[in-house]
């Protein structure tokens, strides 16, 4: 794959080690953490010492003060590892629920709690989803009610990524049921072991076999009215802002995902003879791959386009949901066709192509479906 038109010798650098690091220390191991269920907390707490869970933070935290280019490459060489959970379970905690801190935390919170997520002595969570409020955020009924210095929550969340083993959860509930739709909304930070936090089951999924997920219950939860994360009835906003950013490491890490893909096809089928040629003779398969690493060239251009409007400050709304719906959707193309190239031994647990499969699904639901964001798309068209 070509180096988009923004990279640096800095952004070279990164990749080059981030990919060498994902080579020697997490595809040898990995297959052991899908029977798991889990990554390994000493893993997380290698990449927070080699500055990969602070990248766009500030240096005072720990934070290395990068730009959001930096985070498209995070997240593609992660999806090229061909583990979707392991992926996942960083990007999460890199890109999807730490940034509501950032966004919105006060000194007190940002000095408590930031430091120990970059070191990756901490893993997060955000917890939004409900069985009837996905990608729908006004359809939140959790209930956080203020009595004296404290909140009180009551409610239950689905399918939260680093649920089970998380330390930190930002959850979203309403805290003002007579405010129509998004309104009323609020986000909170909860510790582990708060009394009223349990996980109500671990959740077992089709594919990111090595990420937790959990259903989150809570009853007569209660945290210090401190623990409020940006302001009252502001938690709608404050969810929309890192949509955009969580869209677009989704289409990222997609997008590296399919690369791994077609790159690993290639070398299947040129070895592998059927009918006394190898699989890369026929026309056939040799176009299709190609007409793939097409799309997915441009998929990926796209991503990087992205990422650099969202760098540089400038509305990329449209853009992103681009990238959502169409890596979403392209990766489980992909993942089609080097499944079927790959014949019987494809379809077999011990080839990674089969794994890859399952992972590849959820990216076009996660996140936002894939119809949701073709309606922002058309929005704004």
């Amino acid at each position: 794959m070509n180096e988009p038109v923004y990279f640096t010798e800095q952004h070279r650098q990164f990749r080059d080690n981030l990919r060498r690091f994902v080579e020697q220390e997490i595809v040898p191991c990995a297959a052991s953490w899908e029977e798991a269920g889990m990554v390994p907390r000493e893993v997380i707490r290698q990449m927070g010492e080699l500055g990969y869970l602070g990248i766009r933070y500030p240096e005072q935290y720990g934070g290395s003060g990068l730009d959001t280019v930096y985070s498209a490459i995070l997240a593609e060489e992660l999806g090229r590892s061909t583990y979707g959970g392991f992926a996942v379970t960083v990007t999460v905690h890199t890109d999807m629920a730490s940034p509501h801190l950032v966004n919105f935390g006060t000194p007190e919170q940002l000095q408590r709690y930031l430091p120990a997520l970059i070191r990756g002595e901490k893993v997060c969570a955000v917890a939004v989803t409900e069985p009837d409020a996905g990608s729908d955020v006004a359809g939140i009924r959790t209930r956080a009610v203020r009595d004296g210095d404290d909140w009180v929550i009551n409610g239950s969340k689905m399918f939260i990524t680093n649920g089970v083993h998380g330390d930190l959860y930002f959850v979203g509930a309403k805290t003002d049921p007579a405010a129509k739709g998004s309104r009323g909304i609020s986000i909170f930070i909860v510790e582990k072991g708060t009394p009223g936090l349990r996980v109500g089951r671990a959740l077992k999924k089709s594919g990111w076999l090595s990420s937790d997920t959990a259903e989150l219950v809570f009853e007569n939860c209660r945290i210090p009215a401190a623990n409020l994360l940006g302001g009252e009835n502001k938690g709608f906003y404050q969810i929309m802002r890192n949509f955009q950013n969580e869209r677009m490491v989704i289409g990222a890490a997609a997008m590296g995902e399919a690369a791994r893909a077609i790159e690993m096809t290639v070398d299947y089928v040129r070895e592998r003879k059927a009918f006394g040629a190898s699989l890369w003779d026929k026309q056939v398969i040799r176009q299709r791959l190609a007409i793939r690493a097409a799309q997915v060239e441009a998929g990926r251009a796209l991503v990087y386009h992205a990422a650099w409007l969202d760098a540089q400050g400038r509305e990329c709304v449209k853009e992103v949901s681009m990238v959502k719906a169409l890596c979403g959707e392209l990766v489980n193309k992909v993942l089609y066709d080097c499944q079927q190239f790959h014949g019987g031994f494809g379809y077999m647990r011990e080839a990674a192509i089969e794994r890859m499969v399952r992972d590849a699904r959820v990216a076009a639901i996660g996140g936002g479906a894939t119809e949701v964001m073709l309606e922002e798309v058309a929005k704004r068209l």
